[in-house]
């Protein structure tokens, strides 16, 4: 039996990331949901207020043996603007922040470890500081968002994919 392991991150919208992650090697499955938020099983119109605090969160069950976890945060890093503080390009609100959930110590310290090496290089580009925030996902549910956000950009080839970038590459090893 294939080990798994299962990763949360936040960008902004959910379904350009979802995407982003779906696409690579050694990715199980993946799914669209709320997290960091107060409210028990929130509908996208009540997160979308901003009331829940809930961030659009996609949630990435992966095989550890075919793809690591430093790969997904690397991706993680690229697929957004880390610097931008609830707002990723014309999505604003907290549901749009930056967050990574991480479900061991482990993928604590290497979500901590990524986040000073890009931002070493941002620095160095002269752009501001990552706003991302990290937090263990033990005490903060995930959500299901509802069906047709799932796999949205499959659905809609043409659909909004709502990502902005640095435009600056995560440093190679």
């Amino acid at each position: 039996m294939n080990s798994s392991e299962k990763a949360y991150f936040a960008t902004g919208c959910f379904w350009g990331a979802e995407r982003r992650y779906w696409v690579l090697d050694g990715i199980i499955s993946t799914s669209v949901g709320y997290m960091g938020g107060v409210r028990a099983n929130p509908s996208y119109e009540q997160v979308c207020t901003g009331v829940t605090g809930h961030a659009e969160m996609v949630e990435v069950t992966f095989n550890p043996e075919k793809v690591t976890y430093r790969r997904l945060l690397e991706e993680f890093w690229v697929m957004h603007d880390p610097t931008s503080l609830n707002q990723q390009g014309g999505d604003i609100g907290t549901q749009y922040r930056s967050a990574i959930y991480t479900t061991s110590d482990s993928q604590h310290l290497q979500a901590e470890a990524t986040r000073d090496i890009y931002q070493a290089v941002l620095t160095r580009e002269g752009l501001d500081s990552i706003v991302t925030e990290i937090e263990s996902a033990q005490d903060a549910p995930y959500y299901l968002a509802e069906e047709y956000h799932q796999r949205y950009l499959e659905k809609n080839p043409n659909g909004y994919d709502c990502h902005s970038s640095t435009g600056v590459n995560f440093p190679a090893i």
